[in-house]
């Protein structure tokens, strides 16, 4: 569709008049307040919808590993210094951690919490920057020289731990003797407090030396579990024959989107029918084009056929009220695009406005995981808004405009 300097002429001139069509115009401008709300909302809620799931996945694969091999018949592994030398072989394996998992019960000040206990090499839990950088008290080296243990920061907040106190564990797996089996309980000296930056590792982790482990959870010489980190996680199923043919049978191997599958799918979910019902704010909008552009054509019936007599022909018309109409939701779309990048740019500044402004977290961790809302822009998706965007926009008009084409000139000045 050619545009002529005529019909953008008589466009912009029935988009700035405002004489006799002021209900027409209010109109116009709620349908681009409509799209750039619209475009804006969209591009924010997808903007958080991905930091969201970057910053979840980031913090989970920081501390678990891509890929996750358990003994045979959920026991311990004997050998696992060499198995661990045999992964460490494959292609694309980064780093290869044998650990010790468990869960426990740490009893601080009479009080009795559950815990999921971690017994790593300190060798071994360096290299994971996302615990050894981020030890917010005590210090990484107390733990690798000595026999302290490292506590998750939420943990310790609710429970009042600082470095230097002791804790006392309790095991599941208790001793037996005469009367029965007894539990097999600890007390280890907290070393260090680490933060995540997610709730549920804060509040409930502990590491401590896989020497350690072994001892508590009567595992002389044994590991339950090798976590392997691969150069590419979304593609760690193709290393589940090669692991397979290296270990022989026996072993069980789970990924990091199988035991987060639940979670993974859900965030897939939420984003598609967020993206969904976000789109008809810009649909709502796109009817007030449609309606906006209605009445100004039955407004403008005595123009569009003085128009006509004057040598107008159909394709003009059309294309001068198909503008007057499309120039809206361009500029909406514009402006959306606009107002949505500048919100993400300054998220974290806007979320702190608020919560100074209300008096309270408008983020709670217990409730997100994450004590920040992070927000990460798709250019494709970004793009994909924009093009629906304009799609809507530019179809609205269409039908107003066609009308407008096919009023006959005697028609149109029959009650003048």
């Amino acid at each position: 569709m050619v545009f002529g300097a005529f019909e953008r002429m008589m466009a912009g001139r029935y988009l700035r008049s405002r004489r006799q069509e002021s209900f027409v115009s209010v109109i116009a401008v709620f349908s681009f307040l409509g799209i750039a709300l619209g475009v804006a909302t969209l591009i924010i809620v997808m903007a958080v919808m991905n930091g969201f799931r970057q910053e979840l996945v980031g913090r989970i694969l920081g501390v678990n590993g891509h890929l996750t091999v358990y003994g045979p018949a959920g026991g311990g592994i004997d050998d696992f210094r060499e198995a661990a030398r045999k992964l460490a072989g494959l292609p694309g394996v980064e780093l290869v951690t044998p650990l010790i998992q468990g869960q426990a019960i740490a009893t601080i000040r009479d009080r009795a919490v559950g815990v999921a206990v971690r017994g790593v090499a300190p060798a071994d839990l360096q290299p994971r920057t996302i615990i050894s950088d981020n030890i917010v008290a005590g210090s990484f080296a107390a733990f690798a020289g000595g026999d302290g243990i490292l506590v998750g920061s939420r943990l310790a907040q609710n429970n009042g731990i600082s470095p230097g106190d002791t804790i006392t564990l309790l095991s599941p797996r208790g001793a037996d003797t005469v009367i029965g089996m007894l539990p097999r309980q600890k007390s280890y000296r907290v070393a260090g407090l680490f933060e995540v930056g997610m709730y549920e590792y804060d509040s409930s982790f502990i590491y401590m030396n896989l020497e350690q482990a072994q001892a508590f959870f009567r595992l002389p010489g044994q590991v339950n579990a090798i976590e392997l980190r691969v150069a590419d996680p979304d593609r760690v199923w193709e290393l589940r024959r090669q692991i397979a043919r290296e270990l022989g049978p026996g072993y069980r191997t789970v990924d990091w989107q199988q035991a987060n599958s639940s979670f993974v799918n859900a965030i897939q979910v939420e984003r598609n029918v967020m993206f969904l019902i976000l789109s008809l704010i810009i649909l709502v909008a796109a009817f007030n084009i449609l309606s906006g552009q209605y009445m100004l054509v039955k407004g403008k019936g005595r123009d569009i056929a003085i128009l006509r007599t004057m040598g107008a022909t159909r394709g003009m018309v059309l294309r001068i009220f198909f503008m007057s109409g499309a120039a809206i939701g361009l500029f909406g779309t514009l402006a959306g695009v606009a107002l949505g990048v500048v919100f993400t740019d300054h998220i974290a500044a806007i979320q702190g406005w608020v919560e100074s402004l209300v008096g309270t977290s408008v983020f709670a961790p217990e409730v997100y995981f994450l004590s920040t809302l992070p927000a990460k822009r798709d250019l494709q998706e970004v793009l994909q808004v924009v093009a629906m965007a304009l799609a809507i926009s530019f179809l609205a008009p269409l039908l107003p405009a066609w009308r407008a084409a096919r009023l006959e000139p005697v028609e149109a000045l029959r009650y003048e």
